[in-house]
């Protein structure tokens, strides 16, 4: 699509590099900008198609308990360190049930090795 609009020739005149480059830099614009603008384009066309199909109250309500859960259950960040820091706090490396068990028992060791250190 970038070779088939010219932008090759038109860019390579503008800056004097070859349009091999001008193409690999344009792609890599490309990509950067919707790595930039995917998630928020992704979030915002689910949250859209959640609520056509009449499930935002329950998958708000879900996510609210998930969130509730993971607060209920992580580690105290005061006893952190660094030599000994406290393993994904907010949760961000969950993605599936698999993750949360590892996540639970990450937070679970954290737990113990702060209560061993205290006796």
């Amino acid at each position: 699509m970038l070779a088939s609009a010219d932008i090759d020739t038109w860019g390579a005149q503008l800056t004097g590099m070859d349009p091999v480059f001008v193409l690999g830099l344009s792609t890599l614009a490309v990509a950067g900008g919707g790595w930039l603008c995917g998630p928020s384009f992704g979030s915002g066309a689910f949250g859209m198609w959640v609520s056509r199909r009449g499930w935002s109250k329950a998958f708000q309500l879900k996510e609210k308990s998930f969130y509730d859960r993971i607060r209920q259950k992580r580690a105290d960040p005061s006893s952190s360190s660094p030599q000994n820091p406290i393993p994904d706090y907010y949760g961000e490396k969950i993605a599936s049930v698999k993750d949360y068990r590892r996540w639970m028992k990450d937070q679970r060791a954290f737990k113990l090795k702060k209560n061993k250190n205290l006796f």
